[in-house]
């Protein structure tokens, strides 16, 4: 039964054929990312330099996907995306040329990364709307963390083999393996049967593209439980997800792992968000809870990574923070898709690839020249407790906006008998420990000192004592006291 809700989404012929033709095109993708990172590294030697060519192909997204999105809502989506696939091949290429004959060298690099970067940036918005109609609106949740898990195994597999090929023959056929990789993603969109998809919900009426555009801006100002999860998938993004560049920082320097241990560490990193994925596949919601839990593990385990001594530390470390990365990216992903109007779905899957793309822009460069001038270390511990911060502001933020829901949740976790009845115990247990020793200790406590009285303290030299008690007559009184009287007391009146 659990196995049969984790591939709930498989059920569907579409999605099984569309998900094994993005696991081959994802196998190729991180080939190539392993690729163009470690080429730009051993080039200039600079995580800077490296972190540039990321922020290059993020750079196109801010200005170019709002233009998809809006396209996404309002055009078919096949022509579109057999485009692009057909682009990024032809750039795939090109990197492998580059690689192979030297020609254009890093200028090279750096313009094949800002022309990938412009077509994934229409491209996105079109392939999230798109793929979102393979699967009725109840496994959508699940087809997105189904899609995590796809991208991750193919990531275990492309860094891994990636690793090995880099340091054997170098990174020129990496870049070729990835362009023949989309001619699976183009076979894939001729083979999906159009009458077999689930009935789309009515689509926004046709307006002109700024026009389209204005709208999904206005219309994502109204939706501030959205707002807050993209800024804390912005901050979470840019100062604890780039660790293609941390990890490469943390090789090269203080963990001296050089071009094999950072591909290691990324085959580890990998692992991790295999195992993410399985538990966000498992989950039949994923909510804003999720999330913020999710940010406050990856935060509070990325400062412990700036502290790890050696390879294998860091390694067990990432591994955690790889799987709480994926459950943050696919409960975000779901909430935007969820929680919004199906109309303005395109529009808000570009916002969330904007929100994607300016932090890599921000935090890559931001994370290689911390690496490079304050230490590795020192970055990723300052760049989690900054994540973690932002983690309890947002975590506050959201249950204002959703009416105190996770403040309710916490009362009545507290007032359930299994979690009462403990507590209450322990309570009574602690109030028939302090209040005797409380009471004792008041009592001994040295009190002021009236004038012509004594007070008998703690620890004070007892006085002499009364006289005993003397029978006469069947009757007693009391002797007369030995302390100091006048003379005249004891004589006859």
């Amino acid at each position: 039964m659990a196995l049969a809700t984790t591939f709930a989404a498989l059920r569907h012929r579409n999605y099984r054929i569309w998900a094994g033709a993005g696991f081959v095109s994802v196998i190729g993708t991180w080939m190539q990312v392993l690729g163009v990172n470690w080429y730009v590294l051993a080039e200039t030697g600079s995580a800077t330099s490296m972190g540039f060519a990321v922020l290059l192909q993020a750079v196109p997204t801010l200005l170019l996907s709002v233009w998809g999105g809006a396209l996404a809502d309002r055009v078919p989506a096949k022509p579109l995306l057999i485009a692009a696939q057909a682009a990024h091949a032809a750039l795939a290429a090109g990197l492998a040329v580059v690689a192979v004959t030297g020609a254009g060298g890093l200028p090279a690099i750096y313009a094949i990364s800002l022309a990938t970067g412009a077509v994934s940036a229409i491209e996105g918005p079109v392939m999230g709307r798109w793929c979102s109609t393979l699967v009725p609106r109840e496994s959508l949740g699940n087809a997105l963390a189904l899609g995590s898990l796809t991208n991750s195994a193919g990531r275990i597999l492309g860094m891994s083999a990636g690793a090995v090929v880099v340091a054997a023959v170098g990174p020129a056929l990496l870049f070729a393996v990835n362009a023949a990789s989309f001619v699976a993603v183009v076979a894939a969109l001729f083979a999906v049967r159009q009458g077999e998809r689930p009935a789309d919900e009515p689509a926004a009426d046709a307006a002109p593209a700024d026009g389209g555009i204005r709208a999904g801006f206005r219309y994502l100002l109204r939706q501030p439980v959205v707002l807050v999860a993209l800024a804390l998938s912005f901050v979470l993004g840019s100062l604890g997800r780039n660790y293609q560049v941390t990890m490469a920082a943390m090789s090269d320097g203080p963990l001296g792992g050089g071009a094999s241990g950072y591909g290691f560490l990324s085959t580890v990193f990998a692992v991790g968000t295999v195992l993410g994925a399985l538990v966000a596949a498992r989950r039949r919601e994923l909510g804003y809870g999720i999330l913020v839990g999710a940010g406050l593990l990856a935060s509070g385990l990325q400062i412990v990574a700036g502290l790890a001594p050696g390879t294998l530390s860091f390694a067990a470390v990432i591994l955690p923070v790889a799987a709480a990365a994926v459950l943050i990216d696919t409960t975000v992903g779901a909430r935007a898709q969820l929680d919004t109007d199906y109309a303005m779905r395109g529009r808000v899957l570009a916002a969330l690839a904007v929100t994607g793309s300016v932090s890599a822009a921000v935090g890559a460069p931001l994370l290689g020249w911390l690496s490079e001038h304050v230490g590795p270390r020192q970055t990723l511990v300052l760049a989690g407790a900054t994540a973690a911060v932002a983690t309890v502001a947002a975590g506050v933020a959201l249950d204002r906006l959703r009416d105190r829901r996770l403040r309710r949740r916490v009362s009545l976790v507290l007032a359930a008998p299994v979690v009462r009845r403990p507590v209450l115990r322990v309570a009574s247990t602690a109030t028939r420990v302090v209040r005797p020793a409380w009471t004792l200790a008041r009592a001994v406590r040295p009190g002021p000192v009236l004038a012509g009285t004594t007070r008998l303290v703690a620890g004070a030299v007892p006085g002499p004592r009364p006289a005993p008690v003397r029978p006469s007559g069947g009757s007693a009184r009391p002797a007369r006291s030995t302390t100091a009287r006048p003379a005249h007391a004891d004589a006859p009146g």
